[in-house]
C-alpha cells in the first residue's frame, strides 16, 4: 500500500481503536484534581479538559468539570446552560455557594457533571483580591463537596478536571492551590515552548509558599501535524525535557475538534470514530495507567 501521511494516519487510527476496544479503565484509589493550565490562549486547555474528561467517563468512571474560565466555552461544549441567572463558580469562589448547588449533570453523559462558568467570573479576579484566604477558596469548595457526596451516598468522583483561563490571575491560582496535579497542553508551535517556562516558574512558587504537594504530572501535545518538521522538532524537545511527563498519545489536528462545541458536543460524541475522538480516548487511558502522585 502507499506510504502516505494519510495512510500512515489511517493505520495508526485502526490500531488505535482496536486497543481502546479492550481497553481498562480503572479508577484510581483515591479522588486525582488535575488541572489544565497553561498561560497561553490557543493551545487547546478547553479541548483537552472536556474531552479528556468526556473520555474518562466513558470508560466508566465519574468525573466532575469545573469551569473556572470567564469566557465559559468549556460549560458550551459539554451543553450546560450558563446565562447570568445560572449558579455558577463566580458564587462558590466569591460569596461562598456550596458547589453542591451549583453543579449539574452533563446532558447524555451518566457520570460526569460539570460546574460552569458564568460572564460574572469576569469580575472574580478583582473580587477575590480582599476576601480572607482568596487562595484557597477553590480548595475549601472542593473539599466540602466531597464530604457532602460521602454523607449523600453518592458515588466517589474519580477525577475533577479544572479548565483555567490563560493567565496566571487569581482564578488560575486556586485552581493551582485545589490540585494535586497539573496536566499543561502544549500547541506543537516554536512559541508554546517559550511560555513553558514561564508557567513552571510560577507552578513552583505555588508548590513553595501555597499547595507544596502539586506537581506536574502531565504534558500533553495538542494540534499536532505530523507533516511538519517543525511539530516533530518541539515534540522532540518536550520529550528531551521532560521525558516522564510527556504523554506518548498526541492530539492532532481535527476539524471535528473544532467544530463539537458549536453543537453542545465534545468530540467523542460529535464524531467517536474520528482521530481527535481516538486520540482523546487513548490520552485518558494513558492518564488512568500513569500512578498518581
Amino acid at each position: 500500500m502507499e506510504d502516505t501521511p494519510l495512510m500512515r494516519e489511517l493505520t495508526r487510527d485502526h490500531a488505535r481503536r482496536e486497543q481502546l476496544e479492550t481497553a481498562d479503565f480503572r479508577p484510581p484509589e483515591a479522588t486525582r484534581v488535575i488541572t489544565v493550565a497553561n498561560q497561553k490562549g490557543g493551545v487547546g486547555k478547553t479541548s483537552t479538559a472536556v474531552n479528556l474528561a468526556a473520555a474518562l467517563s466513558m470508560g466508566g468512571l465519574h468525573v466532575l468539570v469545573l469551569d473556572a474560565d470567564p469566557q465559559g466555552n468549556t460549560s458550551t461544549a459539554l451543553n450546560i446552560e450558563h446565562h447570568a441567572e445560572v449558579p455558577s463558580m463566580y458564587e462558590v469562589l466569591v460569596e461562598s455557594t456550596p458547589l453542591a448547588d451549583v453543579v449539574q449533570d452533563v446532558p447524555d453523559m451518566d457520570r460526569m457533571s460539570c460546574a460552569p462558568a458564568t460572564i460574572h467570573l469576569s469580575g472574580a479576579e478583582i473580587e477575590l483580591v480582599s476576601l480572607v484566604a482568596r487562595e484557597n477558596r477553590l480548595r475549601g469548595a472542593l473539599r466540602d463537596y466531597f464530604e457532602f457526596r460521602e454523607e449523600q451516598g453518592l458515588p466517589r468522583l474519580d477525577y475533577v478536571l479544572v479548565d483555567c483561563p490563560p493567565s496566571l490571575g487569581l482564578l488560575t491560582v486556586n485552581a493551582l492551590v485545589a490540585a494535586r496535579e497539573v496536566l499543561i497542553p502544549i500547541q506543537a508551535e516554536y512559541y508554546a515552548l517559550e511560555g513553558l517556562s514561564l508557567l513552571l516558574n510560577n507552578i513552583e512558587l505555588i508548590r513553595q509558599h501555597l499547595n507544596p504537594e502539586l506537581v506536574v504530572s502531565s504534558i500533553m501535545l495538542t494540534m499536532y501535524d505530523a507533516r511538519t518538521r517543525l511539530a516533530a522538532q518541539v515534540a522532540q524537545d518536550v520529550r528531551d525535557h521532560f521525558p516522564d511527563q510527556t504523554l506518548t498519545t498526541t492530539i492532532p489536528r481535527s476539524v471535528r475538534i473544532s467544530e463539537a462545541p458549536s453543537y453542545g458536543q465534545t468530540v467523542l460524541t460529535y464524531d467517536s470514530g474520528s482521530s481527535g475522538a481516538l486520540a482523546y480516548r487513548a490520552a485518558a487511558h494513558e492518564l488512568t495507567t500513569r500512578p498518581a502522585p
